[in-house]
């Protein structure tokens, strides 16, 4: 099983509307490929708050009711395991944060993965570069 960040979603689903740079346009289909395979049954994890995450950019981007509508959908997905998130958790990846100077979500991420037992993680996010866990993009 493998983490799969927020960004994932967000390159996965965002619609463009103006035209990207190639790099972008590598990430969103690599996104897509991610998605169709989780899609399919390839079993991921994430938690409520990279989920937060998603919601924040899709509500800006295509409003309350896109968000929720994609957000409902995730959540009733059989292989994609959402992962409540305590206090101290979050304690705990703010620690790591500022030890490995990457972004506090992304510390939860690594937290909940070594709790889980999981060494892969789908994102785009280069941070992770800083840590123990091996970044998958394909």
């Amino acid at each position: 099983m493998r983490f799969i960040d927020a960004n994932v979603f967000i390159y996965a689903i965002l619609k463009p509307k103006v035209a990207l740079p190639e790099a972008v346009l590598r990430k969103k289909t690599a996104a897509k490929e991610i998605f169709l395979r989780v899609n399919a049954g390839e079993p991921v994890i994430t938690t409520t708050v990279h989920l937060s995450e998603v919601a924040n950019v899709l509500e800006d981007a295509a409003g309350i009711s896109f968000a929720g509508d994609f957000l409902s959908a995730i959540l009733k997905k059989p292989t994609i395991s959402v992962e409540a998130v305590s206090v101290d958790d979050y304690r705990e990846s703010i620690m790591l944060a500022q030890k490995s100077a990457i972004s506090i979500n992304d510390a939860l991420a690594i937290i909940i993965m070594e709790q889980q037992g999981i060494e892969e993680i789908y994102t785009f996010d280069r941070h992770f570069n800083r840590s123990k866990v091996r970044i998958v993009q394909e």
